[in-house]
């Protein structure tokens, strides 16, 4: 156990109050945490390490900071707490000495596409009230430059129930800045009738294309064809214009099908309702591939993209609309207001100068305000919610961070860490959960968790100063201070994929010829344009598999067995082996237990409390009918195989009785990017963040394709599991593929056959190639801010 102590503090006048200086954690059973017991050091920067799934966030996020939010909501009234999300105490005997725990963890922003870098920091709701006091013309309060609100008018009477009841005439009137084209989204959609139907056939001929419309029986088929606003036997394109217009754009109304009452709908709403209101990550692959096909998203005509109405677009402050300074990149906004000298609004100019420059200071200076927030990766995400705690004057806080360095280059490596001591010296505490070395090297004290990953996991193995880290014999200690080495020779490449003209965001009318038949390594400093030029101009064909950051769907029922598909082929084999219907094989569907519902425990929702879980009594968590467990396939019942882990699996399903080639082979592929000791049933809301990343790569290796393209596959990993990555991409070129990787590790880099660098700069100084070629001739040139920390890391 720690005993840091603060200096001084046991000396014989101290306060009694100065002797808390621990967050005592005892007895801690979160997920794989084995009963760990630890004491944490207050107003220190404690560093977290270990593989991935050794059980850092369930010790960090699931238990220290989860009690401390949870304390903290019970401060409220039962009324406030109604409207909270409730929170169950963690599973831990003791918590003692907790502070007030700000988390600023990796999850993506809301990908709500009026969601934006401006409104989710509120620096928008700055500039709307600065445009509504200064702007010229004046067109209205805050709210009239407002994309997000829509203008309202009404009048009628309204009918005052008091004293003595009496109608009155009421007029009201709201000013807002949404566009009315686009609804304050900025685009539009466009649906190609092409891909909807074929118009030389009649519908009883079976002219729709749309997935899963058959003409013969399909009831969605069935009341177009029996509406009697169009001829079922006549080609679509032999239509009138009033038949067109009916069967596109009719308005709903009610008819008979086959005796039944129905509701018709033109084609055009039953498509945007069917199908574009729905999250596209979570359809089906089939149903998504339609989408993409069907809908083609183009800027605004009447806003030009903007979002904002022409009356909120011709109110400018020195001939700067709202619209303006929005596209700005925040650098030269951040100029742009501090040249505004009007004392009338001078306690707004100074907040909106210090959030600006927070976003400068952080490295974000690079991106403009009307940046949807669901496109910004991980690690920007998780850097512009530090953005409200940087000029906080709160102290004695604990700050909980998860991997803040993840989408930094090395340069900005160490302008965070800066961050992070600063919150430190502010008399904070901070807990960091990391895996990158130049980040762990900061810290004042570090944990570090192990010695494997899931079960082989959830023990503290080593606490200690960085310096006693690298003596210890822990999986980290032992490669804390490993630096990849350049390879002896490079693989020449079979092909070239041609870039030219690329001018997405920030990318300067670039070509680029990106080698095929090679690693290929594209990096350069956070915002120089990599993804711009990859995802923006890597043509997202048959041919080419991208593997992106984005977060895998998944509820508590989602598991590694459903997300991958594996759970297909074992529900066939058990079924043939025991002549019954795949289904009686799946908790979700006709083999769930009847009383838990398939889910394994009994939810009691206690309303402002924590609900509480417990293990359904008559499947005893297994989530199966006691009829479907007692079908075998190798001795096993479906719930023991999903008890399975996923190498024990692998053995299990290779040889004997119970070989099943089909689910062989996606074990294989899981156990190839490391997730051999996932168990096949664990709930995918378990799993960590590197955990999810290699299953979504586990899972696209199936897919066939000749170019892969993966963005920051290291994020979440350990530096040993970096190199058992290393030897998957090895695995994939070898085999015949052509690999590009977005990434700023420099163990990749020095890896790759070819590396392409961005740069020199972020945002308006980036978009430019500063170099191509091998990794060695980059160390050798030391040209760029990615050559110079490059050689630093192999030590030439």
């Amino acid at each position: 156990m720690s005993s840091a102590k603060r200096p001084g503090t046991q000396g014989p006048g101290s306060h009694v109050a100065d002797s808390h200086d621990l967050i005592r954690v005892h007895g801690a059973r979160e997920n794989n945490l084995k009963d760990v017991s630890i004491d944490l050091p207050k107003r220190r920067l404690t560093v977290f390490t270990g593989v991935s799934g050794s059980g850092k966030s369930s010790l960090v996020f699931n238990t220290v900071a989860a009690e401390s939010q949870r304390l903290i909501n019970e401060t409220y009234s039962a009324f406030v707490q109604g409207f909270m999300p409730t929170l169950a105490r963690p599973e831990v005997d003791v918590l003692e000495g907790l502070t007030t725990a700000i988390i600023v963890d990796q999850q993506r922003m809301g990908s709500d596409p009026r969601s934006t870098v401006g409104t989710a920091t509120d620096v928008n709701a700055m500039l709307r009230i600065l445009f509504s006091r200064l702007g010229k013309p004046h067109i209205g309060p805050p709210s009239a430059y407002s994309f997000n609100t829509a203008s309202v008018r009404a009048s009628g009477a309204i009918t005052v129930e008091r004293g003595n009841k009496k109608a009155v005439k009421a007029t009201f009137q709201r000013t807002g800045g949404m566009c009315t084209h686009c609804e304050g989204r900025g685009t539009v959609s466009d649906i190609d009738l092409t891909q909807l139907y074929d118009d030389s056939k009649s519908l009883s001929e079976g002219a729709f294309t749309i997935p899963g419309w058959k003409s013969d029986s399909q009831w969605t088929v069935q009341v177009y064809a029996q509406s009697g606003f169009v001829d079922p036997d006549k080609p679509i394109r032999r239509y009138t214009k009033k038949e067109l217009h009916d069967f596109l754009y009719g308005e709903p109304v009610k008819v008979k099908v086959n005796g039944v009452n129905l509701t018709y709908e033109g084609l055009i709403p039953k498509i945007q309702k069917s199908f574009l209101s729905k999250d596209k990550e979570a359809m089906q692959p089939h149903i998504r591939a339609f989408v993409e096909r069907a809908v083609t998203f183009t800027t605004c005509p009447e806003c030009e993209g903007t979002r904002l109405s022409e009356g909120a677009r011709s109110s400018k402050i020195r001939k700067i609309s709202i619209a303006d300074a929005c596209a700005m990149e925040i650098r030269d906004l951040a100029q742009w207001v501090r040249d505004l000298d009007e004392p009338s609004v001078a306690p707004l100019l100074t907040a909106l100068r210090d959030t600006l420059d927070s976003f400068v200071e952080i490295g974000l200076g690079y991106l403009s305000l009307d940046r949807p927030a669901g496109t910004l990766s991980g690690g920007e995400a998780q850097r512009v919610k530090m953005i409200r705690h940087l000029g906080s004057s709160l102290t004695d806080t604990t700050y909980v961070f998860d991997e803040p360095t993840v989408g930094l280059h090395p340069h900005d490596i160490q302008r965070m860490n800066d961050l992070l001591l600063r919150l430190r010296d502010k008399g904070n505490t901070v807990l960091v959960v990391e895996h990158k070395p130049e980040a762990i090297a900061i810290a004042d004290h570090v944990v570090d968790l192990g010695p494997g990953a899931g079960a082989a996991g959830g023990t503290v193995c080593f606490e200690g100063t960085v310096e006693e880290l690298r003596a210890a014999d822990t999986v980290t200690g032992r490669h804390l201070d490993d630096r990849a080495v350049l390879k002896e020779s490079v693989r020449k490449p079979t092909g070239a994929l041609e870039i030219r003209g690329a001018s997405t965001h920030n990318l300067q009318d670039v070509d680029v010829d990106v080698p095929l038949g090679v690693l290929c390594v594209v990096t350069g400093v956070a915002g120089s344009g990599k993804s711009s030029l990859i995802h923006g101009s890597v043509p997202a064909g048959a041919d080419v598999v991208s593997v992106d950051q984005s977060p895998i769907k998944g509820s508590r029922r989602s598991n590694p067995a459903t997300y991958t598909g594996l759970l297909e082929p074992i529900r066939k084999a058990f079924a043939k082996a025991n002549d019954v219907k795949p289904a009686l094989f799946s908790a979700n569907s006709e083999g769930a237990c009847p009383t838990c519902n398939g889910a394994g425990v009994i939810y009691t929702d206690l309303a402002m409390m924590a609900g509480v879980a417990t293990p359904c009594e008559d499947c005893e968590g297994k989530r199966f009918q006691p009829s479907v467990l007692e079908y075998r396939f190798g001795g096993r019942d479906i719930s023991e195989v999903l008890a399975m882990s996923v190498d024990r699996a692998e053995e299990f399903f290779g040889a004997g009785e119970a070989r099943t080639p089909a689910a062989h082979k996606i074990l294989q592929r899981l156990s190839d990017v490391g997730l051999g000791y996932l168990t096949l049933g664990q709930p995918l809301t378990t799993l960590s963040g590197g955990e999810r990343q290699r299953l979504k790569l586990a899972t696209h290796m199936s897919e066939k394709g000749g170019v892969y393209v993966l963005d920051e596959p290291t994020t979440g990993l350990h530096l040993a599991d970096v190199e058992q990555l290393l030897g998957l991409l090895d695995r994939l070129v070898d085999a015949g593929k052509s690999v590009i990787v977005i990434e700023h590790h420099q163990a990749v880099m020095a890896h790759a056959d070819w590396i392409i660098d961005l740069g020199p700069g972020a945002g308006h100084d980036g978009g430019r190639i500063v170099f191509e070629g091998t990794p060695a001739d980059l160390v050798a040139d030391r040209s760029t801010l990615t050559g110079e920390h490059l050689s630093a890391y192999v030590g030439a």
